[in-house]
C-alpha cells in the first residue's frame, strides 16, 4: 500500500475514475492497491501507458566522445533537500565502502494515511529527519545515537478548533500528511501537512516561533539568507522572515488539484528564488519583493493519456552555472538561462526526480525508469539505460482482475565517489558506472525507498519508507 501512495495523484475530482484502465492505481491512500501498472488491451497486444514517451535517440555527434566529471568533494554540509538552496552538488566524497554503518529508527514509517516524505538534511554533526507523523528527530552522524526529538503534530482538539476557525470542520490530525525539513542560521525549519511552518533550535530542539497557513504544505522549505520559502499545495509561495516567522510577501501560481504523492521544494541563487509548481509553471521572482521575472511552462502541448495530463513538477529545479535544469511529469524537460528565462534546449523527458548536472553532462531519470545523460550545452544525447532491465515483476491485479508487470520506482541520482547512486522502491541503493551506466554495486535496505539519499561527511544517508534511517559509508 505504501508504494501506491508514493505515485499516487492527489488528483481529487481532477481525475475521474474513467479516465483510464490503470486509475486505480492513482486513487490516494491505498484505494487501488498494487505497485506501477500496466494497462491492458482486452485483446491483441498489451500496451504501457509509459511507452506513448517519445523515445530519446542518443546523438551520433557524440558516439564515441567522452565527457568529463569533476573529482569528489568532502560534502560538509546538506543543508537543504537538493544539498544547498540551488540544489546542486556535482560530486560528493561518500560512502566510499558502500557498506551500512548502521540503521536507527525514528518514528513512524508510512501507512494509509501519513506519509514518509522529507528528504534527510545535515549539519554540525547532525543528520535530522521527519517521520510519517510530523516527528523531526536530530540523529548524530556518527554513531546514530538520538539528540532531541520534536513533534509539530497539533493536539487532535486544538487543530480541530483551528480547522473550525477557517471554515474546515471536521478535519482530523489524521491527514496532515507531507512536509519537510531544511537547517540554516542554527536553526531547523519545519514545514508539514498540518498547515505550519515552525523554526526550532538546531541543538536542542526548542520552538523558536510557528506560523500557521491556511492550506496543507507537503514540500520541503528552502532557506538562503534571511527568508525561508515554501510551496503549499495551492501553489502559493510563502517568503518568510527567518527570524520572526513573519511573512515578508506570498506568490499565488495558477491552481492545479491535480498533483504527485512527491513534493518539490524552490531553487534559490542570488537574489532570484526559482519556484515549480503542480500547474508545471517554473517561476523566477526577486527573493527581495516576490515580483515575477520570466516563467515557463513545463508542459507538451500534446498528451497521450490522463496521467501525462497531471502537469506537477515534482522534481526540484537545480540551478548550475547560471542554469536552471527541470523537468516536470507531462513530459518536458528544460535548460533555461536564470537572468532571461530563455530555455537553451528542451528534450521530451517525463520525471519526477531532480536532474543532476555534473561536470560536462546532466543526468535525469524518467518516469519509466529510464536513465539518460545529456549534454548540459546542446542538450544531445550521449545514452541511456533502462534502469527495470531485469528488474519487472509479474503480479496478479487488484482483486485479482488481471495480471500487471510492477516496475520499481527509482529516485536519485546523487554522483558519490565515483558512483551515480539511485534508490528504489524495492528496497535496494543500486551504483552505476557514470560514464557508461553499467551497473556495479546493489546494497539491499530492506524496505522500500522513495526519497534520494543525502551526502554528508564521508557518509551517504537514505530514509526507507517505514521510518528508518541507514547510514551508508
Amino acid at each position: 500500500m505504501n508504494r501506491v501512495l508514493k505515485v499516487a495523484l492527489l488528483c481529487g475530482l481532477a481525475v475521474t475514475v474513467a479516465s483510464c484502465g490503470t486509475v486505480r492505481r492513482a486513487l490516494p491512500f491505498g484505494l487501488g492497491g498494487g505497485d506501477e501498472p500496466q494497462a491492458t488491451a482486452t485483446a491483441g497486444a498489451r500496451v504501457s501507458v509509459l511507452e506513448f514517451e517519445q523515445q530519446l535517440a542518443p546523438s551520433a555527434a557524440l558516439s564515441g566522445r567522452e565527457f568529463f566529471l569533476p573529482g569528489p568533494q568532502p560534502a560538509t554540509a546538506w543543508t537543504q533537500p537538493g544539498g544547498n538552496a540551488e540544489n546542486a552538488v556535482e560530486h560528493v566524497a561518500a560512502a566510499a565502502d558502500f557498506a551500512v554503518a548502521w540503521r536507527r529508527d525514528i518514528g513512524a514509517g508510512s501507512a494509509a494515511r501519513r506519509q514518509v516524505m522529507s528528504p534527510v538534511v545535515a549539519d554540525n554533526g547532525r543528520v535530522f529527519v521527519m517521520d510519517g507523523e510530523a516527528t523531526v528527530t536530530a540523529v548524530d552522524s556518527g554513531s546514530g545515537s538520538v539528540a532531541w526529538t520534536v513533534s509539530v503534530k497539533p493536539d487532535e482538539a486544538e487543530f480541530r478548533r483551528s480547522m473550525f476557525s477557517l471554515g474546515l470542520g471536521g478535519s482530523s490530525t489524521g491527514g496532515g500528511f507531507g512536509g519537510g525539513v531544511a537547517v540554516g542560521g542554527g536553526k531547523v525549519f519545519i514545514s508539514s501537512g498540518y498547515r505550519t511552518i515552525t523554526a526550532v533550535d538546531q541543538a536542542t530542539g526548542a520552538v523558536i516561533w510557528t506560523t500557521p497557513v491556511d492550506v496543507p504544505v507537503h514540500g520541503a522549505p528552502t532557506v538562503a539568507g534571511s527568508r525561508v520559502y515554501v510551496v503549499d499545495v495551492e501553489n502559493q509561495l510563502f517568503a518568510l522572515d527567518v527570524n520572526t516567522g513573519q511573512q515578508v510577501w506570498t506568490y499565488r501560481g495558477l491552481p492545479e488539484p491535480a498533483r504527485i504523492m512527491r513534493a518539490s521544494s524552490p531553487a534559490v541563487t542570488g537574489d532570484t528564488v526559482i519556484a515549480p509548481f503542480s500547474s508545471g509553471e517554473l517561476v523566477a521572482l526577486r527573493a527581495a519583493t516576490g515580483q515575477a521575472a520570466w516563467q515557463q511552462v513545463l508542459s507538451r502541448t500534446s498528451r497521450t493519456s490522463a496521467l501525462s495530463e497531471i502537469r506537477d513538477i515534482a522534481g526540484r529545479p537545480v540551478v548550475s552555472r547560471g542554469v536552471v535544469y527541470a523537468v516536470g511529469h507531462s513530459g518536458v524537460m528544460s535548460a533555461i538561462d536564470v537572468r532571461t528565462g530563455q530555455p537553451k534546449w528542451q528534450l521530451p523527458i517525463s520525471g519526477v526526480n531532480a536532474p543532476l548536472p555534473a561536470g560536462d553532462v546532466v543526468y535525469v531519470v524518467s518516469k519509466s525508469g529510464e536513465l539518460t545523460v545529456v549534454n548540459r550545452e546542446s542538450g544531445q544525447v550521449y545514452w541511456t539505460r533502462d534502469l527495470n532491465e531485469g528488474r519487472e515483476r509479474q503480479e496478479g491485479g487488484v482483486f485479482g482482475w488481471w495480471d500487471r508487470t510492477v516496475r520499481p520506482i527509482w529516485s536519485g541520482p546523487l554522483l558519490a565517489s565515483g558512483r551515480l547512486v539511485l534508490t528504489n522502491s524495492y528496497g535496494e541503493l543500486v551504483a552505476f558506472d557514470p560514464k557508461t551506466g553499467e551497473q556495479t554495486a546493489t546494497l539491499k535496505l530492506g524496505a522500500p525507498v522513495y526519497l534520494a539519499p543525502a551526502a554528508y561527511n564521508g557518509a551517504l544517508y537514505v530514509l526507507t519508507d517505514e521510518g528508518q534511517l541507514i547510514s551508508i559509508r
